[in-house]
Protein backbone atom coordinates (compact mmCIF):
# COMPACT_ATOMS: atom_id res chain seq x y z
CA UNK A 1 0.00 0.00 0.00
CA UNK A 2 1.51 3.12 -0.88
CA UNK A 3 0.87 7.21 -1.03
CA UNK A 4 2.03 9.13 -3.21
CA UNK A 5 1.79 12.96 -2.67
CA UNK A 6 3.72 14.70 -5.40
CA UNK A 7 5.36 11.81 -7.50
CA UNK A 8 6.45 15.10 -10.26
CA UNK A 9 8.63 17.20 -7.34
CA UNK A 10 12.62 15.99 -6.09
CA UNK A 11 12.05 14.94 -2.45
CA UNK A 12 14.15 17.16 0.14
CA UNK A 13 15.66 13.40 1.49
CA UNK A 14 18.82 13.10 3.21
CA UNK A 15 20.76 11.19 1.42
CA UNK A 16 24.37 13.26 1.68
CA UNK A 17 26.64 15.23 3.44
CA UNK A 18 24.80 18.62 1.67
CA UNK A 19 21.54 17.23 3.26
CA UNK A 20 17.90 19.40 4.63
CA UNK A 21 18.74 18.31 8.07
CA UNK A 22 15.86 16.93 9.56
CA UNK A 23 13.41 16.50 6.43
CA UNK A 24 12.01 12.94 5.61
CA UNK A 25 9.71 12.76 2.55
CA UNK A 26 9.51 9.35 1.83
CA UNK A 27 8.09 6.93 4.23
CA UNK A 28 8.03 3.07 4.53
CA UNK A 29 6.37 1.50 7.29
CA UNK A 30 7.46 -1.81 8.03
CA UNK A 31 4.48 -4.06 9.73
CA UNK A 32 4.37 -8.41 10.48
CA UNK A 33 0.79 -9.27 8.91
CA UNK A 34 -0.73 -8.76 12.05
CA UNK A 35 0.03 -5.61 12.67
CA UNK A 36 -1.04 -4.50 8.84
CA UNK A 37 -4.26 -2.33 10.32
CA UNK A 38 -2.67 -0.63 12.70
CA UNK A 39 0.13 0.21 9.91
CA UNK A 40 -2.68 1.67 7.73
CA UNK A 41 -3.99 3.68 10.82
CA UNK A 42 -0.35 5.19 10.39
CA UNK A 43 -1.09 5.94 6.84
CA UNK A 44 -4.29 7.63 7.30
CA UNK A 45 -2.97 9.54 10.05
CA UNK A 46 0.16 11.55 8.94
CA UNK A 47 0.45 10.15 5.73
CA UNK A 48 -0.22 13.63 4.07
CA UNK A 49 2.74 14.96 5.52
CA UNK A 50 5.18 13.47 3.14
CA UNK A 51 5.52 13.03 -0.71
CA UNK A 52 4.83 9.33 0.02
CA UNK A 53 4.23 6.85 2.12
CA UNK A 54 4.35 2.96 1.96
CA UNK A 55 3.45 -0.03 3.89
CA UNK A 56 6.32 -3.05 3.69
CA UNK A 57 5.16 -6.35 5.51
CA UNK A 58 8.37 -7.32 7.11
CA UNK A 59 10.36 -10.36 6.63
CA UNK A 60 13.96 -11.20 7.71
CA UNK A 61 15.81 -9.40 4.94
CA UNK A 62 13.27 -6.44 4.41
CA UNK A 63 15.52 -3.53 5.54
CA UNK A 64 18.41 -4.71 3.65
CA UNK A 65 16.06 -4.89 0.68
CA UNK A 66 14.81 -1.22 0.69
CA UNK A 67 18.07 0.46 2.25
CA UNK A 68 18.48 3.18 0.58
CA UNK A 69 15.18 3.28 -0.83
CA UNK A 70 13.61 5.76 2.01
CA UNK A 71 14.15 8.51 4.21
CA UNK A 72 12.51 6.81 6.69
CA UNK A 73 11.49 3.52 8.00
CA UNK A 74 8.84 3.21 10.62
CA UNK A 75 9.12 -0.12 12.17
CA UNK A 76 5.99 -1.34 13.88
CA UNK A 77 7.94 -3.52 16.08
CA UNK A 78 10.33 -4.44 19.45
CA UNK A 79 13.24 -1.77 18.69
CA UNK A 80 15.03 -4.59 19.22
CA UNK A 81 14.23 -6.37 15.98
CA UNK A 82 14.46 -3.24 14.36
CA UNK A 83 18.22 -3.22 15.54
CA UNK A 84 19.07 -6.38 14.99
CA UNK A 85 18.10 -5.62 11.26
CA UNK A 86 19.98 -2.33 10.61
CA UNK A 87 23.26 -2.77 12.30
CA UNK A 88 25.20 -4.35 9.90
CA UNK A 89 23.45 -2.29 7.05
CA UNK A 90 24.52 1.19 8.95
CA UNK A 91 27.45 3.52 7.26
CA UNK A 92 26.91 7.06 7.64
CA UNK A 93 24.76 9.09 9.56
CA UNK A 94 24.26 11.23 6.59
CA UNK A 95 23.59 8.73 3.65
CA UNK A 96 21.69 6.30 5.81
CA UNK A 97 18.46 6.44 6.38
CA UNK A 98 16.17 7.17 9.47
CA UNK A 99 14.99 4.28 11.74
CA UNK A 100 11.66 5.08 13.94
CA UNK A 101 10.33 2.31 15.84
CA UNK A 102 6.56 2.08 17.20
CA UNK A 103 4.24 -0.34 19.07
CA UNK A 104 1.01 -1.51 17.95
CA UNK A 105 -0.86 0.53 20.42
CA UNK A 106 1.19 3.99 19.18
CA UNK A 107 2.24 4.39 22.97
CA UNK A 108 5.72 5.06 22.19
CA UNK A 109 7.77 6.96 18.82
CA UNK A 110 11.41 5.24 19.38
CA UNK A 111 14.03 7.22 16.88
CA UNK A 112 16.66 4.97 16.88
CA UNK A 113 19.38 6.25 14.42
CA UNK A 114 18.99 9.63 12.57
CA UNK A 115 17.61 11.60 14.61
CA UNK A 116 18.30 14.81 13.05
CA UNK A 117 17.73 13.15 9.77
CA UNK A 118 14.04 12.51 10.04
CA UNK A 119 13.41 10.17 12.74
CA UNK A 120 12.83 13.08 15.25
CA UNK A 121 10.76 14.34 12.56
CA UNK A 122 8.44 11.19 12.35
CA UNK A 123 8.26 10.68 16.05
CA UNK A 124 6.83 14.27 16.26
CA UNK A 125 4.27 13.30 13.74
CA UNK A 126 3.47 10.14 15.45
CA UNK A 127 2.93 12.01 18.70
CA UNK A 128 -0.23 13.74 16.90
CA UNK A 129 -1.50 10.02 17.03
CA UNK A 130 -1.02 9.71 20.58
CA UNK A 131 2.49 8.05 20.75
CA UNK A 132 5.19 9.55 22.89
CA UNK A 133 8.27 10.70 21.34
CA UNK A 134 11.07 9.59 22.63
CA UNK A 135 13.99 11.23 21.84
CA UNK A 136 17.51 10.82 22.95
CA UNK A 137 19.51 13.33 21.01
CA UNK A 138 21.09 15.96 22.97
CA UNK A 139 19.84 18.98 21.67
CA UNK A 140 16.70 17.69 21.91
CA UNK A 141 16.89 16.24 25.41
CA UNK A 142 18.36 19.76 26.49
CA UNK A 143 15.13 21.13 24.85
CA UNK A 144 17.51 23.28 22.73
CA UNK A 145 17.45 23.65 18.32
CA UNK A 146 20.52 21.90 17.00
CA UNK A 147 21.84 23.02 13.67
CA UNK A 148 20.05 20.78 11.90
CA UNK A 149 16.58 21.98 13.39
CA UNK A 150 17.90 25.32 12.67
CA UNK A 151 18.65 24.74 9.00
CA UNK A 152 15.24 22.79 8.76
CA UNK A 153 13.36 25.97 10.38
CA UNK A 154 15.56 28.15 7.53
CA UNK A 155 14.71 26.21 4.98
CA UNK A 156 18.14 25.43 4.39
CA UNK A 157 20.10 22.68 3.80
CA UNK A 158 23.57 21.80 5.64
CA UNK A 159 26.69 21.93 3.53
CA UNK A 160 29.47 20.18 5.24
CA UNK A 161 27.86 17.48 7.71
CA UNK A 162 30.66 16.94 9.65
CA UNK A 163 30.85 19.88 11.31
CA UNK A 164 27.77 19.62 13.40
CA UNK A 165 29.39 17.31 16.01
CA UNK A 166 31.51 20.76 16.94
CA UNK A 167 28.11 23.41 16.72
CA UNK A 168 25.75 21.15 18.34
CA UNK A 169 28.34 20.70 21.62
CA UNK A 170 28.61 24.65 21.20
CA UNK A 171 24.07 24.66 20.91
CA UNK A 172 24.51 22.55 24.07
CA UNK A 173 26.88 25.01 26.17
CA UNK A 174 24.83 28.28 25.11
CA UNK A 175 28.27 29.06 23.23
CA UNK A 176 26.88 28.90 19.22
CA UNK A 177 24.58 32.38 19.14
CA UNK A 178 22.57 33.36 16.38
CA UNK A 179 22.72 31.89 12.73
CA UNK A 180 25.28 34.54 11.19
CA UNK A 181 23.89 35.53 7.49
CA UNK A 182 26.34 36.25 4.81
CA UNK A 183 24.97 37.82 1.68
CA UNK A 184 27.49 37.27 -1.64
CA UNK A 185 28.58 36.94 -3.98
CA UNK A 186 31.57 36.28 -1.56
CA UNK A 187 34.48 34.02 -0.76
CA UNK A 188 34.20 31.94 2.10
CA UNK A 189 36.98 29.85 4.13
CA UNK A 190 35.59 27.92 7.38
CA UNK A 191 37.20 25.70 9.94
CA UNK A 192 35.89 22.06 10.75
CA UNK A 193 33.84 23.57 13.81
CA UNK A 194 31.63 25.78 11.52
CA UNK A 195 29.06 24.60 9.86
CA UNK A 196 27.44 26.44 6.90
CA UNK A 197 23.70 26.11 5.95
CA UNK A 198 22.36 26.88 2.25
CA UNK A 199 18.80 28.60 1.94
CA UNK A 200 16.79 25.99 -0.48
CA UNK A 201 14.58 27.71 -3.31
CA UNK A 202 12.08 29.50 -1.10
CA UNK A 203 9.57 31.94 -1.05
CA UNK A 204 8.17 34.55 1.51
CA UNK A 205 8.76 34.93 5.86
CA UNK A 206 6.58 35.67 8.08
CA UNK A 207 8.04 38.45 10.10
CA UNK A 208 6.19 38.48 13.26
CA UNK A 209 5.86 39.97 16.59
CA UNK A 210 3.45 40.21 19.87
CA UNK A 211 2.18 41.45 23.02
CA UNK A 212 3.20 38.93 25.64
CA UNK A 213 0.84 35.93 25.82
CA UNK A 214 -0.99 36.64 22.51
CA UNK A 215 -2.56 33.32 21.87
CA UNK A 216 -1.91 30.59 19.10
CA UNK A 217 -5.68 31.73 17.35
CA UNK A 218 -4.43 35.64 17.48
CA UNK A 219 -1.41 34.48 15.10
CA UNK A 220 -2.53 32.43 12.76
CA UNK A 221 -5.63 34.76 12.00
CA UNK A 222 -2.71 37.41 11.51
CA UNK A 223 -0.76 35.42 9.22
CA UNK A 224 -4.07 35.08 7.34
CA UNK A 225 -4.08 38.46 7.08
CA UNK A 226 -1.20 39.43 5.91
CA UNK A 227 -1.18 36.05 3.37
CA UNK A 228 -3.97 37.91 1.53
CA UNK A 229 -2.53 41.40 1.52
CA UNK A 230 0.39 39.92 0.00
CA UNK A 231 -1.67 37.62 -2.20
CA UNK A 232 -0.15 34.39 -1.37
CA UNK A 233 -0.79 31.37 0.09
CA UNK A 234 0.87 28.94 2.81
CA UNK A 235 2.24 26.82 1.22
CA UNK A 236 4.52 29.90 -0.60
CA UNK A 237 5.86 30.28 3.41
CA UNK A 238 9.34 29.12 3.98
CA UNK A 239 9.10 29.78 7.78
CA UNK A 240 8.16 32.60 10.66
CA UNK A 241 10.84 35.19 11.89
CA UNK A 242 11.05 37.07 15.00
CA UNK A 243 13.29 38.84 17.78
CA UNK A 244 14.92 36.78 20.36
CA UNK A 245 13.04 38.30 22.93
CA UNK A 246 9.58 36.41 21.43
CA UNK A 247 11.15 32.97 20.63
CA UNK A 248 9.48 31.25 23.85
CA UNK A 249 6.09 33.01 22.70
CA UNK A 250 3.78 29.92 23.50
CA UNK A 251 1.05 30.95 21.15
CA UNK A 252 3.63 32.01 18.24
CA UNK A 253 5.25 28.22 18.69
CA UNK A 254 1.93 26.88 18.65
CA UNK A 255 0.84 28.41 16.19
CA UNK A 256 3.92 27.55 13.61
CA UNK A 257 3.71 23.81 14.55
CA UNK A 258 -0.16 23.86 13.55
CA UNK A 259 0.63 24.71 10.12
CA UNK A 260 4.22 22.53 9.77
CA UNK A 261 6.61 26.12 9.72
CA UNK A 262 10.02 26.51 11.32
CA UNK A 263 10.54 29.42 13.84
CA UNK A 264 13.99 31.27 13.98
CA UNK A 265 14.62 34.08 16.06
CA UNK A 266 17.08 37.25 15.10
CA UNK A 267 19.09 38.98 17.90
CA UNK A 268 18.75 43.26 18.62
CA UNK A 269 21.88 43.87 16.61
CA UNK A 270 20.35 41.73 13.28
CA UNK A 271 17.07 43.95 13.36
CA UNK A 272 18.58 46.64 13.94
CA UNK A 273 20.84 46.02 10.29
CA UNK A 274 16.98 45.66 8.72
CA UNK A 275 14.96 48.39 10.53
CA UNK A 276 11.90 48.52 8.73
CA UNK A 277 9.66 51.89 7.65
CA UNK A 278 6.85 51.94 9.37
CA UNK A 279 7.71 53.68 13.06
CA UNK A 280 7.33 51.04 16.26
CA UNK A 281 7.09 52.15 20.32
CA UNK A 282 9.58 49.35 21.02
CA UNK A 283 12.13 51.68 19.31
CA UNK A 284 11.09 54.49 22.24
CA UNK A 285 10.31 52.15 25.17
CA UNK A 286 13.39 49.20 24.82
CA UNK A 287 15.47 50.00 22.17
CA UNK A 288 14.21 47.51 20.08
CA UNK A 289 13.38 48.02 16.29
CA UNK A 290 9.84 46.65 15.20
CA UNK A 291 10.03 42.89 15.17
CA UNK A 292 7.92 41.99 12.44
CA UNK A 293 9.28 44.45 9.66
CA UNK A 294 12.96 43.84 10.73
CA UNK A 295 12.63 40.23 10.85
CA UNK A 296 11.06 39.83 7.54
CA UNK A 297 13.51 42.09 5.81
CA UNK A 298 16.44 40.55 7.70
CA UNK A 299 15.86 36.86 7.37
CA UNK A 300 14.53 37.14 3.56
CA UNK A 301 16.58 36.21 0.79
CA UNK A 302 16.52 39.37 -1.04
CA UNK A 303 15.73 41.43 2.17
CA UNK A 304 12.87 42.79 0.49
CA UNK A 305 9.55 43.77 2.44
CA UNK A 306 6.24 42.92 0.63
CA UNK A 307 3.66 43.81 3.13
CA UNK A 308 4.12 46.45 5.71
CA UNK A 309 3.20 45.55 9.32
CA UNK A 310 -0.32 44.45 10.00
CA UNK A 311 -1.71 44.54 13.68
CA UNK A 312 -4.38 42.04 14.64
CA UNK A 313 -6.60 42.54 17.40
CA UNK A 314 -3.68 44.89 19.10
CA UNK A 315 -1.87 41.30 20.12
CA UNK A 316 0.34 40.42 17.36
CA UNK A 317 1.89 42.27 14.49
CA UNK A 318 2.81 40.20 10.83
CA UNK A 319 4.96 42.26 8.09
CA UNK A 320 5.71 39.86 4.78
CA UNK A 321 9.35 39.52 3.44
CA UNK A 322 11.07 37.52 0.53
Amino acid sequence: MSTDNDTTNESNSCKAPDSDGEVAEEIAVIAFERKMEAAEEIVEGIGDRYESIEILEYHGDVFEEHWGEYDCFIGLMASGIAMRKTAPLLDDKWDDPAICVVDEELTWAIPITGGHHGANQVADDLASMGAVPAMTTASEAADKQGVEKQAKALDAHVVNGDSTVATNLAVLDDELGPVERLDGPKAVLVGDDVTVLKRNEGGIVLGTGSVSGARKEQFLAAWERALEEADREWMDVEFVATGTRKEEEEGLLGAAAEKGLGVISLSKEDLERFEGPTPSRSKELIGWPGISEASAIAAGRDHELLVEKLSHEDSVTVAVGR
